[in-house]
C-alpha cells in the first residue's frame, strides 16, 4: 500500500520507465498503478511532458521547488474560482476571459491539460466567441449559460488534477488504497 513519490517516479523514469503511467508496478512490485493518470474518458490529466520539465529543476532528492510551484497553482486556482464566481454574479464576460486566461497560463505552466483547455472555452465566451474562440459572436445570455455549465466542469477538472498531483507528491492517497485501509478497519472490528 505505498504512495508513489517524485523520487520513485524519478527512478522509474531513469530506468527507462514511462512517466505517463506513474506508480505502474515492476514485474515483480504488487503495487497497484495510480489509476489516475487519465480519466474515464481517456484524456489525459497531467502533460507528463510539461510535468517532466518541472521535475527537472527540482534538486536530485529534494522536490521542494516543484512541489512549491504546484502548492502556489493550488492558491491561485482557488482564488480564481472565487474570482469567477464574483464576476459571475457581476455578469462581468470580460473579467471572466481574463480570469480564464490567468488560469489557463498557470495550468499550461505545469501541464494542467484540462483546466487549460476550459479556460481557454472560458476566454472565449467571456469574449463572445464560441467554445472555439471562431468570432461567430454569441449572445451575452448564451456566453453566460455555457460559462455556468463550464465552470462547474472546470471545477471537477481542477479538483481531478489536484488529487493526482497531491497523490504524485505522496501527500493523499488514492481512493483504492483508502478503500482497502478501510475495509481492514471494518474486519479487524468484527
Amino acid at each position: 500500500m505505498a504512495v508513489v513519490s517524485v523520487t520513485e517516479l524519478r527512478d522509474e523514469t531513469d530506468s527507462g520507465s514511462d512517466l505517463s503511467r506513474p506508480g505502474s508496478p515492476s514485474p515483480s512490485s504488487p503495487t497497484p498503478s495510480l489509476s489516475m493518470t487519465t480519466s474515464s474518458d481517456g484524456e489525459g490529466i497531467v502533460d507528463h511532458s510539461t510535468f517532466n520539465q518541472l521535475l527537472d529543476l527540482d534538486m536530485e532528492d529534494d522536490d521542494e521547488f516543484s512541489r512549491t510551484l504546484v502548492h502556489n497553482y493550488f492558491e491561485q486556482a482557488q482564488r480564481a474560482f472565487g474570482d469567477m464566481d464574483a464576476a459571475m454574479s457581476a455578469s462581468d464576460l470580460l473579467g471572466l476571459s481574463r480570469l480564464g486566461h490567468f488560469l489557463k497560463g498557470s495550468s499550461a505552466q505545469l501541464g494542467v491539460l484540462k483546466v487549460k483547455a476550459s479556460c481557454e472555452k472560458l476566454q472565449y465566451y467571456g469574449q463572445g466567441m464560441d467554445a472555439a474562440g471562431q468570432h461567430s459572436s454569441i449572445s451575452n445570455e448564451e456566453a453566460e449559460k455555457q460559462i455556468r455549465v463550464l465552470l462547474i466542469q472546470m471545477r471537477r477538472e481542477y479538483d481531478e488534477a489536484e488529487t493526482y498531483l497531491r497523490v504524485f507528491y505522496g501527500e493523499q492517497k488514492l481512493e483504492q488504497q483508502l478503500e482497502q485501509e478501510q475495509e481492514q478497519e471494518q474486519q479487524q472490528q468484527q
